[in-house]
């Protein structure tokens, strides 16, 4: 199978000749694993991760200037910078982790927010990511695209706890911002679908361990129907598309929902928060996972042995061979994973094979 037969039979609960696996490191580890390997894991582990693409900006195109949003600080310096939405991201000091600044962190009153510079991508090129889809599909890999967050983004830029509190107390202000989000969303997929592309990425981290951040009800009546709009808006044009759709720990509560507006890709799936096979029971061939293997857990703390049989319990269980199941770690593997379980779990991916049952090996 090439690449792309692999994960368009994994999204369709179809036989696969492996099971389709990968893996994100962040640079620390990489170049732990590296030194262990004698090469990149990148050349030495065969990854299912498809070819990305993105609409550009126009030629002459000018990003806003967020500077004036933090007068204390100096984009570039001391560990300061600012992303493409504005928001600041202060160096903590430690590996790729930083502290949140919201430019609408001190706004007072709605003005403010209608005068805040919103990236609009209405004018934005869709040749470049036409020519990336065109190219991994003559290189037999799959296209995908991530066409942003909607929640998270809005939260980073109005502040998290401010955010929270317009969702209870003043939701006009929640939703005119999520709105901004949701409309550039929407366009994106509606050029992925349009070039072609196998799946679409979207996304919220909208859990915590143990639950919902919020009531789901609110999650319902605020940030489904949005959701269900760019979706609604990318199948109208391309039918067929795969929806990937992540949030870190239990959404439980919602996972209906995310079905229900056409999500049947989920990730990560953590083992530690949520249970892969009730997931499986409830849901059948409607959702596909793309994770299951724990980084609070099974990467950074068992022994390669534990990874083995993690893998092989879990591809016996939910059946992998006849698709719906893609392995990878439940985020990017940080410095403490050993580099022997990043092996283990790769040459333990590569025995799940269509002529080979996880109960034979």
């Amino acid at each position: 199978m090439t690449k792309r037969e692999r994960f368009l039979a994994f999204a369709r609960f179809e036989a696969v000749d492996r099971v389709p696996r990968r893996a994100s490191y962040i640079e620390s580890l990489r170049s732990k694993v590296t030194a262990f390997l004698g090469e990149d894991p990148g050349l030495c582990f065969d990854n299912d991760e498809g070819k990305r693409g993105c609409p550009r900006p126009p030629a002459g195109y000018c990003p806003p200037d967020y500077s004036g949003y933090f007068p204390e600080f100096e984009n570039g310096r001391e560990g300061f910078s600012i992303d493409a939405n504005g928001c600041g991201h202060k160096a903590s000091g430690y590996e790729h982790f930083t502290e949140y600044i919201s430019p609408l962190r001190h706004a007072s009153s709605f003005s403010e927010l209608e005068a805040y510079p919103f990236v609009d991508n209405a004018a934005f090129e869709d040749d470049e990511m036409r020519a990336a889809c065109d190219q991994a599909h003559a290189e037999g890999d799959y296209a995908t695209l991530f066409v942003g967050h909607m929640y998270e983004s809005a939260w980073q830029v109005r502040g998290y706890e401010p955010f929270l509190m317009d969702l209870m107390t003043q939701p006009d202000w929640a939703e005119f911002i999520l709105d901004k989000f949701c409309d550039n969303n929407l366009r994106t997929a509606q050029a992925a679908a349009r070039a072609g592309y196998d799946c679409i990425m979207t996304g919220d981290d909208i859990a915590n361990q143990n639950a919902m951040m919020f009531q789901p009800d609110l999650w319902r009546a605020i940030m489904k129907p949005r959701w269900a709009k760019v979706i609604a808006a990318a199948r109208a044009i391309k039918p067929d598309v795969h929806i990937w759709y992540h949030t870190d720990g239990n959404a439980w509560d919602v996972l209906d929902d995310l079905v229900e507006i056409g999500i049947d890709i989920l990730n990560p799936v953590q083992p530690e928060c949520m249970d892969p096979l009730a997931i499986r029971k409830r849901f059948g061939k409607r959702l596909a996972f793309d994770g299951c293997i724990g980084t609070q857990t099974t990467f950074p703390f068992g022994t390669p042995d534990t990874m083995r049989r993690t893998i092989l319990d879990l591809a016996t269980a939910l059946d992998a061979q006849q698709g719906g199941l893609m392995l990878s770690p439940t985020h990017v593997l940080e410095p403490e994973v050993p580099p022997e379980n990043i092996q283990a779990f790769f040459e333990t991916c590569d025995r799940l094979t269509a002529d080979q049952t996880p109960q034979s090996l």
